[in-house]
């Protein structure tokens, strides 16, 4: 019978739990040490006056209640939140069924900064947006850790910097409940990621989804690193690419296909996305 080490909580009903590096060396730029996803008990409590590493957890069902420094936060579906060395933090389920979270624990000399950059130590959870893509990364980290081949180290350090950059990416705000705003704003990427096909204007997007093309922006502009027309934009020269290389078009055929005025116009659309004019693709 394996025995968790001390710093696991025994207080949960279902766990799927990996340990990758128990001794990591404390010269490493970045290490994974252990992590998993668990299912609470309902009268799960965890206080620590300290952590030897840096955790990051993210809540995918229940809630629950959280302190940081004596600052009390509330907990539920795709906040994430992060503590460490130095940080006292209690963490209590409060709902029936309990809170189910994943977690993850790092250590090295670049994980107090790659946390920061990202906001997980910023004294406050945030909340997530596509939390799917961060589970994704997280069962990915487990597999490769309980696969433990002769690169899994360094293939679940480099998989934990891309799960933080992911938190970074969706990080939607400080706050605690999803705002009505982000949802409009996935309707809206939903029909751009469906229709991209048939639409070529922010005007026309807008007017597929029944708001303002300015509303559009506005929301692109607070939730996403790319601008909505870059993006409805980079969808459609993706597809032209794939007609390209793929299926052997002309860039005439192709502008034809995509909408465009003229072989011109569409070469500039396309040159603007991938830095090439589309004859380039041709001779590949």
């Amino acid at each position: 019978m394996s025995i968790e080490p001390a710093f696991i909580s025994r207080q949960t009903v279902d766990a799927r739990r990996f340990y990758l590096d128990l001794d990591p060396p404390l010269d490493a730029p970045l290490r994974v040490v252990c992590g998993g996803v668990e299912r609470m008990r309902e009268d799960y409590v965890v206080e620590r006056s300290d952590f030897p590493y840096f955790g990051i957890e993210l809540v995918t069902e229940g809630s629950g209640s959280l302190w940081l420094d004596d600052r009390h936060f509330s907990l539920g579906q795709g906040v994430t939140f992060a503590y460490g060395p130095g940080i006292p933090h209690r963490i209590e389920n409060v709902s029936s069924p309990a809170m189910r979270k994943y977690y993850l624990d790092v250590v090295g000399t670049e994980a107090k900064q790659l946390l920061e950059s990202a906001g997980l130590l910023s004294g406050r959870p945030v909340l997530i947006g596509r939390q799917i893509e961060l589970t994704d990364l997280w069962d990915a980290i487990a597999g490769e850790a309980r696969e433990h081949s002769a690169i899994s180290v360094d293939v679940c350090q480099m998989l934990a910097r891309i799960l933080v950059l992911k938190i970074r990416q969706r990080r939607i705000t400080d706050g605690k409940t999803m705002p009505a705003a982000y949802n409009t704003y996935e309707t809206i990427r939903r029909y751009i990621e469906n229709n991209y096909l048939s639409v070529s204007s922010i005007e026309e997007v807008s007017k597929g989804c029944d708001v303002s093309s300015i509303y559009v922006s506005r929301l692109f502009k607070r939730y996403s690193e790319t601008g909505a027309y870059q993006f409805l934009l980079r969808l459609r020269m993706n597809h032209a690419a794939e007609m390209l290389i793929e299926n052997r078009l002309k860039v005439q055929e192709v502008a034809d296909v995509m909408g465009f005025s003229d072989a011109f116009q569409f070469s500039r659309a396309f040159k603007r996305v991938y830095g090439v004019a589309p004859s380039r693709l041709k001779k590949m």
